[in-house]
């Protein structure tokens, strides 16, 4: 199964006002903060690939016991698998105790690299999940996404559901916000 996902830069309100005309169904509300890691054997920045702990918090929680009330991923995506997308290989799973994750990587040689914080929603519209990401230091963007087997039909479909928003497919960012935020002069 693949990730096939498009994403643009965009302004959120114009987008959510589209999606309400649209009747897009708005799903929910998470603050992500992910963990990127280094490994011990490997270069990821040359492979092109991530592995990542993901601590998600759903809107309406309480903040002061953030750890109890998030859910933790880990999480590996392989390489881009094609040039018109960011389609990749992705293998994800609860995590049921952060810290015995962590003890875990830290055992095996793994580092943390870097953070990257974002605030989501999250619509469906038209069998794709449509999703307005604020990445902290970055800005606003929108990721049109869908698992899939057919690469091809199902970035096509991406590629309509883009265009229904009112934005424009060729503006596509085929970069991580990772990859973003590291190429971000400071």
């Amino acid at each position: 199964m693949y990730e096939v996902e498009l994403k643009v830069a965009a302004d959120h309100e114009t987008v959510r006002e589209r999606l309400a005309s649209l009747g897009a169904d708005r799903r929910r509300h998470v603050v992500q903060t992910d963990t990127y890691y280094d490994a011990p054997h490997r270069d990821f920045a040359e492979t092109d690939e991530a592995l990542r702990v993901r601590r998600e918090r759903e809107d309406g929680s309480d903040g002061e016991n953030e750890e109890r009330d998030a859910t933790v991923k880990l999480t590996y995506k392989g390489p881009l698998v094609e040039a018109a997308s960011k389609t990749r290989e992705e293998h994800e799973t609860v995590v049921a105790d952060a810290a015995a994750l962590e003890g875990i990587l830290d055992g095996v040689g793994f580092t943390p690299a870097f953070t990257v914080e974002k605030d989501r929603t999250f619509y469906r519209y038209a069998g794709y999940t449509v999703t307005l990401d604020d990445v902290t230091d970055l800005g606003e963007f929108v990721e049109v996404e869908t698992e899939a087997e057919a690469i091809e039909e199902a970035r096509e479909g991406a590629i309509d559901v883009l265009r229904d928003l009112g934005l424009d497919p060729d503006e596509q960012i085929r970069t991580s916000y990772l990859g973003l935020l590291l190429d971000t002069p400071e």
